[in-house]
């Protein structure tokens, strides 16, 4: 009985280290385990990053969509990104009656499609350096990826820096990005 207790448990631990293998390879983001079994909503609201996409997610009524079985590349801005955008913006932003504005906005973060760093990389490279890419929301992203970095450039000019690649989703993929993406109002 004690031989048989030790197999099990040596097999338990082995299963536990394959299973903390498979995990190991998504980033954290926001001091959170990213789970690639999981679906974009559900990883997103434990990164202490992302507490005012989340927030904007919620009021903008998109986490059903979110939930779905896409698949998504999410280019999401940090709670930092969204606190560089001017003073009240994102109050603003929150407010019942300007719901559309704000899913325009959230909604030209999001790709119909997975797109890894090595595939907009590739991408960027067959267009001679730059792809470009219509959002869920109808916006323009002008796609780039330079020595391994890979950024987003909204329809104004304004360049995100993807901070953490490829946080893999059971829906997709998230990419970690500096700054907001905005559509041409």
């Amino acid at each position: 009985m004690r031989k048989f207790a030790t197999l099990l448990l040596a097999g338990t631990v082995a299963v536990s280290a394959l299973a903390t293998a498979a995990y190991a390879q998504n980033p954290m983001v926001g001091g959170a385990a990213m789970y690639a079994t999981k679906n974009i909503v559900e990883n997103a609201v434990n990164s202490k990053d992302h507490t005012t996409l989340v927030a904007a997610v919620k009021a903008g009524g998109l986490v059903d969509t979110l939930q779905s079985a896409g698949p998504f590349t999410v280019f999401a801005p940090t709670n930092e990104a969204f606190a560089a955008l001017p003073a009240g913006t994102v109050d603003t932003l929150l407010k019942p009656e300007n719901k559309d504005k704000l899913v325009k906005i959230l909604t030209c973060h999001v790709i119909g499609a997975k797109a890894m760093a090595a595939d907009v990389a590739k991408m960027a490279m067959d267009d001679g350096g730059a792809h470009k890419v219509k959002t869920v929301g109808g916006c323009e992203l002008t796609l780039k990826a330079d020595d391994g970095k890979v950024t987003a450039t909204d329809e104004n000019g304004n360049v995100a820096n993807v901070t953490v690649a490829d946080v893999e989703q059971s829906n997709g993929v998230i990419h970690v990005i500096d700054k907001v993406l905005l559509p041409k109002m």
